[in-house]
C-alpha cells in the first residue's frame, strides 16, 4: 500500500518540486499540499495521511507550533522537515518532538531523493551532517519554545502579540525573552536581530 504524504511549505515552487519529484522519480501518486499552518491542519483532518514532509517557517507560524498538536491527534504519522533553517539549530529542537528526519534544503538533489526515500519507506537513515559550527552558533542553546518565540521576536512583535498568538501569558513570554537574550549574549531585540543576520537564521 502506498502513503499517503503531505507536502507542507509556503512556497508554492518547493510544494510543486518535491511532488513532481515524488511521483515522477518514486512513483507515488498520494501527495497533496498544504501553503501554511492552517492548510496543514486541515489537510490532516480531510485525508488518512501517512508522512509529512514540512518545512519550519510559515507565514502563520512555525512548524514547532504545530508539532506537538499533530503528535498528540495523529501520533502514527511520520514527519520530516525540509528546510533551509540550520540543521545544527532546528534539528535538536524537533528531535524533542520525536521526529528525528531532518534535512537542509541545500542537500545535493541525488542525496535528497535518496534521504526522501528512506523515509518514505520507513528506513532508519540520517545522513552525515556537519555540526562543527554548532559549538560557535549561540542559537544551538535555544529550547523549541525559545526558538518559537525568537521566530516572532525577530519578525518585530510585541511582547502582548506573541502571548495571544502562542497562548502564553505576557509574563511567561518576558521570561523566555529574557533568557533568549542571555543565551545570545545580546541585550536588546536589535542586537539579538543582527545576530541572527549574522549566523544566518531565517525568519
Amino acid at each position: 500500500m502506498q502513503p499517503y504524504i503531505i507536502i507542507a511549505d509556503d512556497h508554492s515552487m518547493i510544494r510543486k518540486g518535491i511532488k513532481l519529484l515524488l511521483m515522477s522519480q518514486l512513483g507515488y501518486r498520494n501527495v497533496t499540499e498544504a501553503g501554511s499552518c492552517n492548510e496543514l491542519m486541515n489537510e490532516l483532518k480531510k485525508n488518512q495521511c501517512s508522512h509529512l514532509i514540512l518545512d519550519v517557517i510559515f507565514s502563520d507560524g512555525t512548524a514547532l507550533e504545530v508539532i506537538p498538536g499533530i503528535r498528540e491527534l495523529y501520533p502514527s504519522l511520520r514527519i520530516m522537515v525540509f528546510s533551509m533553517q540550520l540543521t545544527e539549530v532546528y534539528a535538536e529542537a524537533f528531535k524533542q518532538y520525536g521526529v528525528e528526519y531532518y534535512l537542509n534544503k541545500s542537500t545535493n538533489e541525488d542525496d535528497t531523493l535518496q534521504y526522501i526515500r528512506r523515509f518514505l519507506n520507513n528506513e532508519s537513515f540520517k545522513p552525515a551532517q556537519s555540526l562543527a559550527a554548532s559549538a560557535q552558533n549561540p542559537f544551538t542553546l535555544l529550547s523549541p519554545r525559545e526558538l518559537e518565540i525568537l521566530h516572532y521576536l525577530l519578525n518585530g512583535h510585541k511582547t502582548i502579540d506573541i502571548a495571544q498568538n502562542l497562548n502564553l501569558s505576557n509574563s511567561t513570554v518576558s521570561t523566555i525573552k529574557k533568557r533568549i537574550l542571555e543565551k545570545t549574549d545580546t541585550q536588546s531585540t536589535t542586537q539579538l536581530l543582527e545576530l541572527a543576520l549574522l549566523y544566518n537564521i531565517s525568519f
